[in-house]
């Protein structure tokens, strides 16, 4: 099957999206770091002094134009190739910190890395062709169709549960509450966000889907999803380590959203089998990929600390032993003045997502 001129806008839209994302959060700490030099007070001790800083400023607008690029991506191509490429911002913004911050790649982060591409590299090659939609009312039937309602009603009913019932009580002891009820509500925003930039996109090309209800209701849908997962996604960050959260939510993320979109928009419908089992496996790569990307910089960053003790006191504790432990204050690091180079990336999952700074 080849790439249309649709999935290669799409692709390249993604591509610059990470750039400009992965790069945003190394300005960005370059600027907080010479806010603090200059004011001698940390963002993270409660200094604001980096909102006079040039720098800071011009990584908050590099970020914006890679959300923007990565919400005109989903007009143009399909959930199945957008949402997997946003791993590369983790890899732009690791491989940065590396030369610029100096912060340590680990052997098998780079590893991660090369999964990431190859991973990306196979499913940008297998991805279903973006279907041509003429109207509003097309997405309208396709999120009507019983399949996708089923799945929205189960989503719905699964979050409440979440919300309601598991956040009170295990919120703050099992990661899987937090960023479960951000990746489910996650899956619906990107839906939404596909359907309000396809009808912003056939807006512009002279077909105004603004007088219709329906492309007011995807915004509003959008605006509901996006504050959800912000409030979750800040109770995760805010209670467990970061090295932990991020993984996680976008392995649920990803997994979630590609589900989401086969369901409504049919992504597989005509492509042979092969194709499919070519893309799973890349997905799976690229999972692979990022998840030994965190764990090996949690790994670096535990091993240099106990290094410094001069003793050879076990590392910290496997990933599947901290999901349900405590808020995990012994692996927290010290209270930087900006994101560090393990949390890049963890924005970038909610639309694949929302920034929030």
């Amino acid at each position: 099957m080849g790439f249309s001129k649709d999935n290669l806008t799409g692709f390249i839209l993604a591509l610059l999206s990470s750039g400009f994302i992965g790069a945003s959060f190394i300005i960005k700490k370059k600027g907080l770091r010479r806010a603090a030099a200059a004011s001698g007070v940390r963002a993270g001790m409660g200094g604001h002094a980096y909102l006079l800083e040039p720098l800071w400023w011009f990584g908050m607008i590099t970020m914006i134009v890679g959300e923007v690029a990565n919400f005109v991506a989903y007009a143009f191509a399909p959930a199945v190739l957008v949402t997997p490429l946003g791993a590369l911002s983790i890899i732009v913004s690791a491989v940065l910190a590396h030369f610029i911050l100096k912060e340590k790649l680990h052997k098998l982060g780079i590893l991660g890395c090369v999964m990431c591409i190859a991973g990306s590299v196979i499913i940008v090659i297998h991805a279903p062709q973006e279907r041509s939609i003429s109207s509003i009312q097309e997405i309208v039937n396709m999120a009507t169709q019983p399949a996708f309602l089923l799945y929205v009603g189960s989503v719905m009913v699964l979050v409440f549960i979440l919300i309601f019932y598991f956040a009170p009580q295990y919120g703050h002891t099992n990661v899987l509450i937090f960023t479960g009820i951000c990746s489910l509500m996650g899956s619906l925003s990107v839906m939404s966000v596909k359907a309000l930039g396809t009808a912003l996109k056939l807006t512009f090309e002279g077909r105004n889907q603004l007088i219709y209800l329906e492309t007011w209701f995807f915004m509003f849908v959008v605006a509901t999803c996006v504050i959800t997962q912000m409030n979750y996604l800040n109770k995760a960050l805010d209670t467990f380590n970061t090295a932990i959260v991020s993984p996680i939510y976008y392995v649920l993320f990803t997994t979630l959203t590609i589900v989401a979109s086969i369901i409504m928009f049919k992504d597989w419908d005509g492509q042979s089998a092969g194709s499919i089992i070519s893309e799973i496996c890349g997905f799976i790569v690229v999972l692979s990929g990022t998840i030994l990307l965190h764990v090996t910089k949690d790994f670096e960053r535990s091993s240099s600390f106990r290094g410094n003790a001069g003793n050879y006191t076990p590392l910290s504790p496997t990933l599947s032993t901290r999901l349900c432990s405590g808020n995990g204050e012994s692996l927290k690091h010290d209270v930087e003045e900006g994101p560090s180079s393990e949390e890049i990336g963890y924005f970038k999952f909610t639309l694949d997502d929302v920034t929030i700074c």
